[in-house]
C-alpha cells in the first residue's frame, strides 16, 4: 500500500535559534548523561562490559551522524558550473539513499529520493544533489517537511525554481511499532517552477519508472 502526497509545505525544521545553540562536544557530553538515566530506568545494567560505552556511542552518533544535519555549519557548500554546453533539458538524479528519523518516535525513515532540475545558466556537480538531501535528512523529519526543506535547498543552490522533487520511503514507526505494518510505503511529491506544467510532471514521474 502507498500513500501520496503533493505538498505546498514551506517551512523548516524547528531548530533553536544560534544564540541557545550548544558545542557539539557539549551536547555529546548532556546527550550520554541522559541516555544512561534512560537505560538505567528500563532497567538495565549499564556497567555491563557490552552496555558501558553504550552511552557515549549513541550520543555521538546522534551528534556527529545521524542527526547532524541540526548543525548548520554541516550544510554542504555547493558549487556550480557554467552551463557552456547550453543544456536546458530535464536532469533528473533518481534512487538517492535516504536515511533520517521519525520527529515522533525517533526511529528510522528509509527509502530513496528522485530529484530533476532543468539547468538555467549554471549546473551542479551531481554528488552535491546526494550531499544536500543527506543534510536535510540528517535531522529528525517529518517526510512531508523533508521533502519541502530538499526542494527550496536545491532551488536555491541552483539559482532557478525549475526543481521536482519526489521521496518514497518506509517509516519504522509504522512499521516496527503501532500497526507493525510493514508493507506500505509512502511518496511524497513537490513540484516547483516549470515542473508545475502537466507535461512536465508527467515526464518527471515517467523517468522514474
Amino acid at each position: 500500500m502507498e500513500r501520496i502526497e503533493l505538498l505546498e509545505i514551506k517551512h523548516s525544521s524547528p531548530c533553536l535559534n544560534d544564540e541557545k545553540r550548544l558545542r557539539d562536544d557539549e551536547k555529546v557530553v548532556i546527550i550520554a548523561r541522559h541516555f544512561k538515566s534512560i537505560m538505567e530506568t528500563l532497567g538495565l545494567d549499564v556497567n555491563d562490559d557490552s552496555l558501558k560505552a553504550t552511552p557515549g556511542r549513541v550520543a555521538k552518533m546522534y551528534v556527529k551522524e545521524v542527526f547532524s544535519g541540526l548543525n548548520p555549519v554541516n550544510k554542504p557548500s555547493i558549487s556550480l558550473f557554467e552551463n557552456t554546453y547550453g543544456y536546458n533539458e530535464m536532469l533528473v538524479e533518481k534512487d538517492i539513499t535516504l536515511y533520517s528519523y521519525c520527529e515522533h518516535h525517533f526511529v528510522p525513515i528509509i527509502g530513496k529520493v528522485h530529484v530533476a532540475y532543468i539547468p538555467a545558466a549554471k549546473v551542479i556537480g551531481l554528488s552535491k544533489i546526494n550531499r544536500l538531501t543527506q543534510y536535510y535528512s540528517r535531522r529528525p523529519q517529518v517526510q512531508e517537511r523533508l521533502t519541502s526543506e530538499i526542494s527550496e535547498g536545491l532551488k536555491e543552490a541552483l539559482q532557478t525554481q525549475d526543481v521536482a522533487v519526489c521521496v518514497e520511503a518506509a517509516h519504522l514507526c509504522v512499521a516496527s511499532r503501532g500497526v507493525e505494518d510493514t508493507k506500505s510505503n509512502t511518496r511524497t511529491v513537490m513540484y516547483s517552477g516549470r515542473f508545475q506544467e502537466a507535461g512536465m510532471k508527467q515526464e518527471f514521474l515517467s523517468a522514474l519508472r
